[in-house]
């Protein structure tokens, strides 16, 4: 393993860790600095502002995760197919960063809709008031359960990639292949 690529390694690596960083930072820190504005009619402006805020960053991390999974998929290509375990985890990872990719797509549009509640009060950016527009308090309840998934998908990415790390020392590579032709014979 002669070549080196840690210009996709590096974008791969801290594309994963932004998104998952921010999906958990925006839970907790934004969603909840809304909850404290003392005013719940600001509360859902307060949130949307953050969000919109992150979102240009996000998209970024998310391309340059997506750029760098696809460089080192291409750069190891060989070893995806003929070391154990390596085919497993890769399309273990591309399944769950199609999830976490719609979830975060879904989380935008749903974010989208709780901008109708602005001016109304709420309880926080996820739990409407009794004064909360339907449309707005459906998005937030189902904004709850996806501010949780998200950092658990993207934290999954972050542990699969260190996992396919450690698949490529010289002895896991040795014991993989050797795994995989015994499993062909």
């Amino acid at each position: 393993m002669s070549n080196r690529n840690t210009v996709i390694r590096s974008l791969h690596d801290l594309g994963a860790a932004a998104w998952f960083g921010g999906s958990l930072m925006g839970a907790v820190g934004v969603n909840g600095a809304a909850t404290a504005v003392q005013d719940p009619r600001d509360r859902a402006q307060v949130a949307a502002a953050g969000w919109a805020k992150w979102a240009p960053v996000n998209a970024a991390a998310i391309g340059a995760h997506l750029i760098g999974g696809a460089g080192i998929l291409m750069a190891n290509r060989g070893r995806a197919r003929h070391q154990q375990g390596v085919t497993a985890n890769t399309n273990i990872k591309i399944a769950v960063t199609g999830v976490a990719l719609a979830a975060t797509a879904y989380s935008g549009v749903l974010g989208a809709k709780t901008t109708k509640a602005q001016g109304h009060s709420i309880d926080s950016a996820t739990e409407p008031s009794a004064g909360t527009p339907r449309e707005a308090a459906a998005a937030q309840k189902q904004l709850k359960y996806l501010q949780r998934a998200l950092p658990v998908l993207t934290g999954t990415l972050v542990v699969l990639g260190a996992q396919q790390g450690e698949q490529q020392r010289p002895t896991e590579i040795l014991s993989g292949i050797a795994g995989k032709l015994v499993a062909r014979a």
